[in-house]
């Protein structure tokens, strides 16, 4: 009994960790893809674990207009730093590898959105994000004829978004 309430603990910091490590918000998807492909918690467990640390105030969804995204709360934030020193040295040096390989990527989904809904008449409206440091860069909202116009389009700017923004910009100056 008293292992599985220190694993509990421990799988509960080490997500705590996780979201103090990225200083970013991040979606449950996003979560899910770190812990599980670092074999740290099961997929069911880690969203039971979620959910209790949101319950408890040590997680916190974002104002972000319509996107669920996580990050780590004030009271999170003094819960580790009290019990950081309990988490395994292994997994800690597992997880920093894979943000410091991962980081770039994480970052790019978080900044880069694209998305669309359907519209009278199908109509569909795709929307076109890019944001730095909780600056908006570019917000672009296009109307589409096809379902299939709409996912080429979110595709093409979740790819090429950098080119695509830099295209805009000397577009609307030159």
């Amino acid at each position: 009994m008293f292992g599985d309430t220190s694993d509990l603990a421990e799988n509960k910091l080490l997500l705590l960790y996780i979201f103090d490590k990225l200083k970013l918000p991040i979606s449950n998807i996003q979560i899910t893809q770190i812990v599980l492909e670092n074999n740290f918690i099961n997929y069911f467990t880690l969203h039971q674990y979620i959910s209790e640390l949101i319950s408890s105030g040590f997680l916190e969804y974002t104002a972000e207009e319509s996107k669920h995204r996580l990050v780590i709360a004030n009271k999170g934030s003094r819960v580790l730093s009290m019990f950081a020193e309990r988490l395994p040295k292994d997994k800690i040096e597992t997880l920093d590898n894979y943000l410091k390989k991962h980081m770039d990527k994480i970052k790019k989904e978080v900044n880069i959105t694209a998305d669309y809904t359907i519209e009278k008449d199908n109509n569909y409206i795709v929307n076109l994000k890019a944001t730095e440091n909780n600056i908006i860069l570019i917000d672009l909202k296009i109307s589409v004829p096809s379902n299939k116009q709409a996912r080429e389009l979110c595709s093409k700017w979740k790819s090429n978004s950098a080119e695509i923004y830099s295209s805009i910009l000397r577009t609307l100056i030159d």
